[in-house]
């Protein structure tokens, strides 16, 4: 089983270094939003402090929990021989309410707005997914070197990869669509419209980034 563990260090690097890259964007969008902004100045430092406390505090400890736990999960199942569809619902189950600790819906989100329950159901319909998927990695016997090479030997074509790139992103896409309907579940005191529009321009952009990163892999 030396290919799972090899495998792992590889998916985790990629994720670890996906998270770092997306918060460093954050960061320079919301400075975008409030140089843009018509907000007093008193308010601007006030959003920008919470931000910058939010990635360096619960985005960041919260996406590597989450990473943990999904790469954990399928790490678990792939030694063990036995990812029968019970086995994965039992540890699926088991790790769900870790993942959720780690999420910004459960962190952010009011757990009494009467949309939370939904957003909740697509977390866990994401975990479930990313799991899956990273059993998929994992298992790659072939020879790599690399996260490209990893993808290419599970993901036999470009539009196969596609497919699975594209389910993650939807699940995020809802979550983001439900939050944007109505901000009063968000448990954040201020400057909720700014936060979400550079959550929204920040996933569009990371969104068209990875499927064009597509190409680089199966170029």
């Amino acid at each position: 089983m030396e290919h799972v563990e090899r495998n792992y260090q590889i998916l985790e690097k990629k994720m670890i270094d996906v998270m770092e890259n997306a918060l460093e964007f954050g960061n320079e969008l919301i400075d975008r939003e409030l140089d843009l902004g018509v907000l007093d100045a008193l308010i601007k430092p006030i959003i920008k402090s919470f931000y910058n406390y939010w990635r360096n505090t619960d985005a960041k400890q919260g996406t590597l929990k989450q990473i943990k736990t999904t790469l954990g999960s399928a790490k678990y199942l792939c030694m063990n021989g036995n990812s029968s569809k019970d086995n994965f619902n039992k540890i699926a189950e088991q790790n769900f309410y870790k993942y959720l600790e780690g999420d910004q819906v459960y962190r952010q989100c009011k757990k009494n707005h009467k949309n939370y329950k939904k957003l909740k159901e697509i977390v866990k319909g994401a975990f479930i997914s990313k799991i899956e998927e990273s059993m998929i990695l994992l298992k790659v016997q072939d020879q790599v070197e690399d996260y490209e090479c990893l993808v290419r030997s599970a993901f036999k074509t470009k539009e196969e990869a596609y497919r699975v790139l594209v389910r993650q992103l939807n699940d995020t896409d809802e979550c983001i669509k439900i939050i944007e309907d109505d901000l009063s579940i968000l448990k954040i005191p201020t400057g909720k419209s700014i936060l979400i529009r550079t959550l929204r321009k920040g996933f569009d952009e990371t969104r068209e980034n990875m499927i064009n990163n597509l190409d680089t892999i199966y170029g």
